[in-house]
């Protein structure tokens, strides 16, 4: 709801502005003088101010001036005298969205608000293009030539111009607000607003309010209407990342934003229609969840129109060199560095990391690499030491032979079994010189069998 505040020393002139604005709709906010007027905004963000010019102590000119300081888009309107019409053009020129002359009538001052509300919509959503401009160029960006990643990208581009609901799964630093955000801009709401939100972040309570809004006085620290996110993303696409997060409550009220399209403040006794997209993610086993009652089944399902799985970064290897120069890339810019890339060696050591944080994980060691280095390539040494002690064989040796590889299998987890099961691979063929008959012989494996590892585990010469 649009919240406005006049300020007049005219008691009269108060209460009669506050019954009209009421009427058509607004929430209004007064104040006497300039100094209850700033203390007021201070509390609550105004989308507009009525000020008188003439009041004793703080002139109109000075309340404005101060209102700006808190907040340099507000709208102020500046209310004058036939006698003081020259001064509201100066006010005009030090900032005033517009003046109107008293006595006025109830059309006039309306028309007046709704141009200045318009105006100050405007300039808002100019901003908002700008910011994101710098975001949309860089989704040519996502980095991937892997098969996982290259079928994740057809997948996009079928589903991207639907209005389909998307459930994006993957282990957290795989970049699933990324893809979230490609999505959006190869839609036909690319022109709209891109809202993401993640609910792991915020406890039950402000999560709430903040996708849904409230109304003033709804509960304690509600001293004004706030929309909520889903009303402000209103026409675009609106991200959910961690959506296992949610609790019961909050899943039961996104069920009907999906189903019905609309949702209810609260405190409020109306409910509000939303057009959005609602693209969803998360990092945990909702299946499973909702088998223990911690998930709604008829929600999930809801989210679930067209699911995408993103790869983690073990599962993804070969697009390693690509994502390290990409990152080296970014963090030259950044730090006026000239690194080139990496030995054959330190690549090694990054192949065999397990990269439990992902790409995230990644950018944060190149970037760390990036300071560190006063060279152009960045050996080994140079690797952080403990990236250096976690490979994936972690605590474990990697079996020497088949038999050794069998027995282990016999005794240890599906994750655990294929970690070692790739370490044992990459381990044979370099010291084999990559020659895969020669691997098989030496470890007493058939060649076929050998192979079929190597395409399992997508594994090339680094």
């Amino acid at each position: 709801m649009i919240t406005i505040l006049v300020v007049d020393d005219d008691d009269s002139l108060r209460t009669s502005l506050q019954e009209l604005l009421n009427s058509l709709g607004y929430s209004v906010d007064t104040a006497e003088d300039g100094s209850s007027a700033l203390e007021r905004a201070q509390e609550v963000p105004y989308n507009c101010a009525l000020v008188d010019l003439k009041m004793p102590e703080m002139d109109g000119l000075e309340v404005m001036t101060h209102l700006h300081k808190m907040n340099a888009s507000l709208p102020v309107v500046i209310m004058t005298g036939y006698g003081t019409v020259e001064n509201a053009v100066q006010a005009m020129k030090q900032g005033a969205a517009d003046y109107i002359v008293k006595p006025f009538r109830p059309d006039e001052i309306q028309l007046r608000i709704e141009n200045v509300l318009a105006r100050a919509c405007l300039v808002e959503e100019n901003l908002w293009l700008k910011r994101e401009i710098t975001e949309r160029i860089e989704f040519d960006n996502i980095i991937g030539e892997s098969k996982q990643m290259q079928n994740v990208f057809a997948l996009i581009e079928k589903v991207a111009p639907t209005d389909s609901t998307i459930l994006i799964q993957g282990e957290s630093g795989t970049g699933k607000e990324l893809i979230a955000q490609a999505i959006h801009y190869h839609s036909l709401r690319k022109e709209k607003k891109f809202i993401a939100v993640d609910c792991g972040a915020l406890p039950e309570t402000l999560l709430e309010s903040e996708l849904f809004g409230h109304v003033k006085g709804s509960f304690t620290g509600a001293i004004v209407t706030k929309r909520g996110l889903l009303e402000v993303a209103d026409g675009g696409t609106f991200f959910l990342d961690e959506v296992g997060d949610l609790s019961s409550g909050i899943q039961a009220k996104l069920l009907r934003v999906l189903q019905e399209k609309e949702f209810r403040p609260i405190g409020g006794i109306k409910n509000s229609k939303v057009d959005i997209r609602l693209i969803a993610a998360t990092n945990k086993d909702l299946a499973r969840m909702i088998k223990n009652g911690e998930f709604r089944e008829d929600l999930y399902y809801r989210l679930k129109i067209v699911p995408i799985r993103l790869p983690s970064l073990r599962e993804r290897r070969d697009d390693i060199p690509l994502l390290v120069q990409h990152f080296f890339k970014k963090y030259n810019a950044k730090r006026n560095k000239e690194i080139q890339g990496v030995s054959r060696e330190a690549m090694n050591t990054l192949f065999d990391y397990d990269w439990p944080g992902n790409i995230r994980e990644l950018e944060h060691i190149v970037e760390r690499m990036v300071i560190m280095c006063d060279g152009p390539i960045i050996d080994k040494s140079q690797i952080p030491a403990d990236l250096q002690g976690k490979r994936v064989c972690f605590n474990i040796s990697v079996p020497q032979n088949c038999k050794a590889l069998k027995q282990m299998k016999k005794r240890m987890r599906t994750a655990a079994v294929e970690n070692i099961e790739r370490a044992f691979v990459i381990n044979v063929l370099k010291k084999s010189n990559w020659n895969i008959s020669q691997a098989a012989r030496d470890v007493g494996m058939k060649r076929q069998n050998l192979q079929a590892l190597v395409r399992k585990y997508n594994i090339k010469p680094a």
